[in-house]
């Protein structure tokens, strides 16, 4: 368990980063004692957050020492990612989307090794924080309401061809429930032990797994996505624009 400060003591003001950080390295090294090899990678950003990503058979007993050990009671999120650049490339790029490509931190789904039916991908950025060894990962986050910490945690959950499967959160934090059902339907991930792994919106007989990279989305193609076309400028905007074109055409006039 992470030591708390006695009534007694002078610590770094509540809530301030130095506190935070403080209290971020000691359940780093709580968890590094605790969990030995099965903590795979870890990254503490100061003044920002820590990541830890644990071995695969290590994520439920992960979860147990947090929440019963820790405190850290409150559940967050939990979904899943395909680290996969999409193997159909991109109908039109967005600004942001050229930015990081530039500098290496997404693909362009033509990279040499990226195959969408074996393994993760190649090229900088591939697992993020913490680190990824495979093309799919579970990622979840839970907070202490104590010491007023959050911490991210990630496991590999396999490449296509591997069972792609991981243990439940349910009998730990009950909330999970709906994220594991949603994580399954969209990304095709087993949650071992859950109690009702079924579907949440698509019908019964639908087939495939549209947050896969390799789910073949028509409608991204036939219809861009807004924010990524061209838009007209505000009202006003243009107007503004000519009005000081004008104003300038006429002095020099």
């Amino acid at each position: 368990m992470i030591p708390l400060p006695s009534a007694d003591t002078e610590t770094p003001e509540a809530g301030s980063e130095a506190a935070a950080d403080e209290g971020r390295s000691a359940l780093l090294e709580a968890l590094t004692t605790e969990l030995g090899d099965a903590l795979v990678d870890s990254h503490l950003l100061p003044g920002k957050d820590l990541w830890i990503r644990v071995a695969t058979e290590a994520w439920g007993s992960t979860a147990d020492y947090l929440r019963n050990r820790q405190r850290f009671r409150f559940f967050d999120f939990l979904s899943a990612i395909d680290w996969l650049p999409s193997p159909y490339g991109r109908s039109l790029d967005a600004a942001v989307d050229n930015i990081l490509e530039g500098k290496g931190l997404v693909g362009d789904g033509d990279d040499e090794g990226d195959d969408p039916t074996t393994h993760a991908p190649s090229g900088a950025g591939a697992g993020a924080y913490a680190g990824g060894e495979t093309r799919f990962q579970v990622f979840a986050r839970v907070y202490s309401l104590t010491t007023k910490l959050g911490v991210t945690l990630k496991t590999d959950v396999g490449n296509l061809g591997d069972p792609l499967q991981v243990g439940t959160w349910t009998g730990t934090y009950p909330g999970v429930d709906w994220h594991e059902r949603e994580a399954y339907e969209m990304f095709g991930i087993t949650f071992v032990g859950h109690p009702g792994l079924r579907k949440l919106y698509l019908p019964g007989d639908f087939e495939g797994h549209p947050m896969r990279k390799d789910f073949p989305l028509l409608a991204r193609l036939i219809k861009p996505w807004p924010g990524i076309v061209d838009v007209e400028p505000m009202p006003g905007v243009a107007d503004e624009g000519d009005a000081a074109g004008g104003d300038a055409g006429e002095g020099a006039a």
